[in-house]
């Protein structure tokens, strides 16, 4: 049995917490407070194709050190993720190099929607999370931009109970703008071709599929408020459309990339003040049911490119949870919060087996983000130099105690 001495709970209450073990350890928790660890249902850990980015032995190590005991991988790999043949072949490759990470992560992979692979999703139906679909273009070929596609993905998900969990921005409009403004090097642009227009367009089109189909719909990294007014008449509808938020959409603005450039550009793209306030109202309204990292690393060179060929996506994996606890320290969230939003939420929308797997956090305790101290492999992040306040301390995962103080 593990013993926790002297620990709080999420509530503040001090005591005495046993937990499942093979063998009796004790440990004095003073000052810490124990949570559930947490569930980042949003990842890109680049295995196969592009491990020069991330794999999974840097990237199990970074989700450990972020609080990360349970990932769902994203299918835009290369090759992609759209078969059980592909399936299979990289459930081996992940599986190795979890072994040799040492940690024991917990994971589970998405089915890429591809209109030349459509008879896949009955075959795979019993080996993913869910089918994944791009509605507007991001890093990989994977993109289903046609009606006709979509609404067989829709139909389908719904024959097989699959979940469907969809990029929703609208991707002729983003190829309609991108002519607009061809010759604009300036970052900034990247929020006006990849518009708040073409998200709620996309974001509504899921929502009337969801309705037809009576397909289960996860949308992903929302960001604007128009977008939240569309989640909510779906909810209040009865439907089962469930909405997942970013860090980087509640943290960061357009202003950012006055500082990084293009080392922020992701897809979608970051919003205006007024989109983060309305993030953190929807979070406390219930309209918003998740938050996920979309870990999507690149190198250093490769996003120190200009803009127009730099890569769109930043880590996020291992400073999603400092960066919650440092907003439960200014108020702004609940730790109890947290924890549906990045376990329990998650649990009943993708129906999981309950982990019990634990934090212990000092919620007392500052560190600064340090690039150099990172443990995914590009090694940068957008947060660098901030000053967080709640460090994590341990984690038990699967019976082991892991201290990374």
């Amino acid at each position: 049995m593990i013993t926790l001495r002297n620990v709080c709970d999420l509530e503040g209450k001090k005591g005495t917490h046993t937990l499942f073990s093979k063998e009796h350890i004790d440990i004095d928790a003073t000052g810490l407070t124990v949570m559930p660890a947490l569930i980042d249902a949003h990842v890109h850990f680049r295995t196969p194709g592009m491990e020069h980015k991330e794999n999974w032995i840097s990237a199990a190590r970074a989700a450990l050190y972020g609080g990360i005991t349970t990932v769902f991988d994203m299918p835009n790999t290369i090759p992609p993720t759209i078969s059980i043949e592909r399936i299979v072949e990289k459930k081996a490759l992940i599986d190795k190099q979890i072994q040799e990470s040492g940690v024991p992560l917990r994971y589970y992979l998405y089915l890429g929607a591809d209109k030349a692979h459509l008879d896949e999703i009955k075959k795979a139906k019993d080996h993913v999370i869910g089918i994944k679909v791009f509605m507007g273009s991001s890093t990989g070929g994977l993109v289903m931009d046609d009606a006709v596609s979509l609404r067989k993905v829709f139909s389908l998900a719904a024959d097989y109970d699959l979940i469907v969990s969809v990029h929703a921005e609208d991707e002729k409009l983003i190829e309609k703008r991108k002519k607009q403004y061809a010759r604009e090097r300036n970052p900034r642009v990247h929020s006006l071709i990849r518009s708040r227009e073409g998200a709620c367009m996309a974001t509504k089109q899921a929502i009337d599929l969801a309705r037809t189909y009576k397909t289960r719909l996860f949308l992903l990294h929302i960001g604007t408020k128009e977008e939240l007014q569309l989640i909510l008449q779906a909810k209040e509808e009865g439907l089962s459309v469930y909405a997942e938020t970013t860090p980087h959409h509640l943290f960061l603005t357009e202003d950012a990339y006055d500082i990084w450039g293009t080392k922020v550009q992701m897809n979608p793209p970051l919003r205006q003040k007024e989109d983060c306030e309305a993030l953190w109202q929807a979070i406390g309204d219930g309209i918003i049911d998740s938050i996920g990292s979309d870990h999507a690393p690149h190198t250093q060179e490769e996003k120190d490119q200009p803009y127009g060929k730099a890569p769109s996506g930043i880590p996020g994996v291992e400073t999603t949870l400092p960066l919650l606890l440092h907003a439960h320290h200014e108020g702004r969230i609940s730790l109890q919060k947290v924890v549906c939003l990045m376990k329990e939420n998650l649990e009943k929308i993708f129906r999981l087996p309950p982990s019990d797997d634990v934090l212990l956090v000092d919620l007392n305790k500052k560190r600064q983000v340090e690039k150099h101290k990172l443990h995914t492999k590009c090694g940068w992040s957008p947060y660098e130099g901030q000053i967080l306040q709640g460090v994590l301390s341990y984690v038990i995962a699967q019976g082991k105690i892991y201290d990374i103080r």
